[in-house]
């Protein structure tokens, strides 16, 4: 017997939470699916941490990583964590700069959840001796929310 997870019955959509999905050939292809934030009342942030990222050097075809770190302050809408992995993964399938890839994730997630406020730091492993950061964000903090140090030390190794 299958059940739509409680989230999606709330949505009036199908999300992919639940629901075995094929990963995502690319980001341009990658569904994102938000649910309502129970909270809207309330200013709080939300963190996802992804530590494992992986991209492809439009350049040489090598792969790149990085730990990026994604801070929002929802309004109306949550990112559904499923659906976020999956999309975040489908970079390592696509030849994109560092910068690219950070901003477009912060414009796409801002699109589709109209947030309060998001910033979105991308911490590249060293290419060619150098670690490139990215970072960008999107919105005003609200000044009653306290928003913790993103956590990655500067490069020394990344350990």
């Amino acid at each position: 017997m299958s059940r739509k997870p409680r989230a999606a019955k709330a949505a009036g959509t199908s999300l992919q939470l639940g629901q075995q999905v094929e990963a995502p050939a690319s980001p341009d292809t990658a569904k994102l699916d938000r649910v309502p934030n129970p909270h809207t009342d309330t200013n709080y942030v939300a963190r996802f941490t992804m530590p494992e990222f992986t991209s492809i050097c439009p350049v040489t075809g090598q792969p790149d990583f990085a730990i990026l770190v994604i801070d929002y302050v929802p309004n109306k809408w949550l990112v559904e964590s499923k659906s976020l992995k999956l999309y975040l993964n489908s970079f390592r399938n696509v030849g994109s700069f560092h910068e690219d890839c950070t901003v477009s994730i912060g414009k796409r997630l801002t699109k589709l959840l109209a947030p309060r406020w998001l910033r979105i730091g991308g911490y590249f492993y060293p290419r060619g001796g150098m670690p490139i950061d990215v970072f960008w964000q999107a919105g005003k903090l609200p000044a009653t929310v306290w928003v913790p140090d993103q956590g990655v030390l500067p490069y020394r190794g990344r350990g």
